[in-house]
C-alpha cells in the first residue's frame, strides 16, 4: 500500500490542485484560482503544501496568506 506523502507544493502541482479545489467546491467564481496561486507565490512562497498519493493530489494547504484559504 502507498503512502500518502506531503510536500511543498510544486508549480507542476498547479492543474491538479485547482482540479482537487473544483471537486471539493470551495473555488468561487469571483477568485481565479489561478491568480489565487499567483498571489500566495508571489507574496510567500512558503506554507503551500500538497498530499500526494502516488501522482494524485488528494489535499492541499494553502496558510499564511490573507485568509482566503488556509
Amino acid at each position: 500500500m502507498e503512502a500518502v506523502r506531503v510536500r511543498e507544493f510544486d508549480g507542476h502541482d498547479r492543474v491538479k490542485v485547482i482540479e482537487l479545489w473544483r471537486g471539493c467546491g470551495v473555488i468561487r467564481p469571483w477568485n481565479d484560482p489561478n491568480l489565487d496561486i499567483d498571489r500566495k507565490l508571489a507574496v510567500d512562497d512558503a506554507m503551500f503544501f500538497v498530499a500526494a498519493l502516488g501522482s494524485d493530489v488528494i489535499g492541499s494547504v494553502m496558510a499564511g496568506y490573507d485568509g482566503h484559504r488556509g
